[in-house]
């Protein structure tokens, strides 16, 4: 494990429809004035936040408060305000699990407040420059120097705080090239990132370097560091528990083999999704705001460009 002291300090993040009009776009126009933070308490000093953008973790105890991802700007008072209600102290350390605004959108706040922002070396290098998001045929710019991570790291980097061994696992291009899963190895908690879209088919930020394939293998890797009392934190989605990771793994591999077969036949990203290869899967995942024939077009253009 390589943790990298980049220039000091460290921004951009959303629920499932809310991140179909915020995945890269500014926070300023969003009215987050409604919004509340409800926080579910997992055990083992271990909570998840759930607001407007990406689900929170959160670890509390006697060494401090360590946060997983942090949502947008404006809700950062109401998110320390939930963090207070479990346990007063001071925000330690705050992981970003990737580089999208709707997970790091608080982070020109709390670094500003003295947090060390963690993350892995992508998720600075694309916070440190304009991004485009194809999707969205949309620009980002560099986020405020107070919102880069201020620690980064290639491979993992383990906590040992509030009686826990927390371990960070950069899991290799997957939801973008930059994502990490979380594992509170004593609370029994994983905190999944964006490589798990609870219920709803995933998006796959090809723009950022993701691979349909690299988030096979994050929710392999879940798999196997989860047992059957684990609770999973999504991306996205309510709380989650390993027999529906193992869902989710298995409609990816589906949808990866039967599009894997169209490409294979030579057959182009328009007849490949005309063919409908997710017709028996559209009830029980079409259900967030990656539609069907979006979900297998980026398939599709992963599988060729991989």
């Amino acid at each position: 494990m390589t943790i990298r002291h980049p220039e000091p300090y460290a921004v951009l993040h959303v629920g499932a429809a809310a991140l179909a009009l915020l995945l890269a776009a500014s926070s300023h126009a969003q009215n987050f004035d409604d919004v509340e933070i409800q926080t579910r308490k997992l055990g083992g000093g271990v909570a998840m936040l759930v607001g407007q953008g990406g689900n929170i973790g959160v670890s509390t105890g006697d060494d401090g408060i360590l946060m997983i991802d942090d949502q947008f700007a404006p809700l950062a008072g109401k998110i320390s305000a939930a963090v207070a209600a479990l346990r007063p102290g001071t925000l330690r350390f705050l992981v970003n699990t990737h580089w999208h605004g709707d997970h790091t959108g608080g982070n020109e706040v709390f670094g500003a407040s003295g947090s060390v922002i963690i993350a892995h070396d992508n998720v600075r290098a694309r916070m440190s420059t304009e991004q485009f998001m194809a999707r969205r045929n949309l620009r980002i710019p560099p986020s405020p120097r107070v919102a880069l991570p201020l620690l980064t790291y290639g491979d993992e980097v383990t906590f040992h705080l509030n009686g826990d061994t927390v371990q960070v696992r950069y899991v290799g291009p997957a939801h973008t090239d930059g994502d990490s899963v979380i594992h509170f190895r004593d609370a029994n908690v994983i905190h999944m990132g964006d490589t798990y879209f609870n219920g709803m088919y995933p998006f796959v930020d090809l723009s950022s370097g993701g691979s349909v394939e690299g988030m096979l293998g994050a929710v392999n890797l879940g798999l196997g560091l989860a047992n059957n009392r684990t609770k999973i934190i999504p991306g996205h989605g309510p709380l989650s528990n390993r027999a529906e990771l193992r869902r989710y793994r298995n409609m990816l591999a589906t949808v990866i083999e039967r599009v894997g077969a169209e490409h294979k036949a030579g057959r182009s990203r328009e007849e490949t999704i005309a063919a409908k290869p997710t017709r028996d899967l559209d009830g029980a995942w079409a259900r967030g705001f990656i539609k069907p024939d979006d979900f297998v077009g980026s398939v599709y253009e992963s599988l060729a460009g991989s």
